[in-house]
């Protein structure tokens, strides 16, 4: 349980970052703060305490198995939220060479 609300708090601390900072590396931290935050709640889901790994062996019948579905999901999601950062970063330095801030304020300032 404890793992479980400290994962919440990661994702909080990121919601902050991305909701307050008008930096744009600032928001881009951030959004990934909160998108691995999510990576370890889905993979706290499929934990279990005393758990064996879903190795099916013919005449041995465990009860409590991992599941491994959400570990799965967290492993492609990962290599697509590496490239969705990749992207945003790409993005924010294009943002710069053209404006020459990171600041969201500023750069509303200019519409050019």
């Amino acid at each position: 349980m404890i793992p479980l609300l400290l994962a919440i708090f990661l994702f909080l601390i990121g919601l902050y970052g991305t909701a307050v900072k008008r930096n744009l590396i600032k928001i881009a931290i951030g959004l990934s703060i909160m998108e691995y935050a999510t990576f370890l709640i889905l993979a706290l889901i499929g934990y279990r305490e005393g758990g064996k790994p879903p190795i099916l062996v013919k005449g041995i019948q465990e009860k409590t198995l991992v599941d491994p579905l959400p570990q799965a999901l967290v492993l492609t999601a990962i290599v697509s939220g590496l490239a969705t950062t990749a992207l945003l970063l790409s993005i924010a330095v294009r943002i710069y060479h053209k404006y020459g801030t990171f600041d969201v304020n500023e750069i509303r300032k200019l519409k050019g």
